[in-house]
């Protein structure tokens, strides 16, 4: 869950869910609990129609904020275990930019991060033969990484980026050489490269590094998810329709924006995120138009009586 912050800083309650002219405000407003109520509310109505020739299923966790390791990860294990099949998924994030139903997102980027650590040895700056400095060693496997242009971009994709996000020394002394220094980057990167292929990269920099330097360089990566696409095809092209129908234009097919567990899921079978616009996700006073939330909810009306009438009858 997210926390709430300041809460003194909310005009509302932040868990209170209180509309105020016509706005819902309150922490998962935008991301995501009014997408679960639309699409609930939606299935209902489908189910009493009659227009449910399959099944349909929730999955709803606690964890999609966190590490991650016991929600949808630890689901979607279980159901390949079982055997399970799912055709297709819809992930109820924020994913409107300026206005409802701008844009939906069919693919994310995957993320890395990395813990660099050079150990070294402590000394007086005045004998620097007697010690090892891990500072000029981290410094030169940083400029390397960054320097390293990883790609051109993927399709939709935009190009992969390194960027390095912490480096600490915690030397307030100014006549020693600190005994180690780190560093921390984050690589997100598209479908031209694999977590594990990053991270080889990385240690195999470290590894040059380490050359020649009376020390160890040492590299922990954390592979936070993978880089998925959903091609546009006919999923794709029903979800289009169902938002035009609704917000009176297309959405842009993007694959922008942070990570999901839509990363986890399209283990299974093909996802795409579709829900609200997601300028107040995170913030104090999250908030949104209780009519936005009455045409989501359209939204996923059309796209499941569409979805059974065309995918289950093929």
């Amino acid at each position: 869950m997210v926390p709430v912050g300041d809460a003194a800083a909310w005009s509302q309650e932040a868990f209170a869910a209180e509309i105020v002219d016509g706005v819902l405000i309150g922490r998962g407003a935008a991301d995501m609990k009014s997408a679960i109520a639309a699409f609930a509310a939606a299935a209902a109505k489908a189910i009493a129609a009659g227009e449910v020739k399959g099944s349909l299923s929730f999955l709803i966790t606690g964890d999609e904020e966190g590490v991650a390791t016991h929600g949808t990860k630890m689901v979607v294990e279980a159901l390949k275990a079982e055997g399970e099949v799912i055709d297709h998924c819809i992930v109820g994030e924020p994913t409107s930019a300026e206005a409802f139903g701008d844009m939906v997102k069919i693919g994310r980027r995957g993320s890395i991060n990395v813990e660099i650590v050079v150990e070294g040895v402590q000394g007086h700056v005045a004998y620097p033969h007697r010690a090892a400095n891990p500072i000029p060693v981290l410094i030169a496997l940083l400029a390397r990484l960054t320097e390293t242009q990883l790609d051109q971009g993927y399709l939709s994709f935009q190009p992969s980026n390194l960027e390095v996000t912490t480096v600490d020394v915690g030397n307030p002394t100014t006549n020693l050489i600190p005994a180690t220094a780190k560093a921390r980057l984050n690589i997100r990167f598209n479908p031209n490269h694999k977590g594990q292929g990053l991270a080889d990269w990385i240690a195999e920099e470290a590894r040059t590094a380490n050359e020649g330097f009376q020390g160890d360089v040492i590299v922990k990566p954390s592979i936070s998810g993978e880089a998925f696409l959903t091609e546009p095809g006919p999923f794709t092209d029903l979800i289009a329709a169902a938002v035009r129908d609704v917000a009176g234009r297309p959405p842009e097919l993007s694959t922008t924006g942070g990570t999901s567990d839509a990363r986890f899921i399209r283990d299974l079978c093909p996802v795409v995120e579709l829900g609200l616009v997601g300028k107040t996700m995170h913030a104090v006073d999250e908030r949104t138009p209780v009519d936005e939330i009455v045409k989501l909810q359209a939204v996923y009306e059309r796209l499941i009586a569409r979805y059974f009438a065309e995918f289950a009858a093929a």
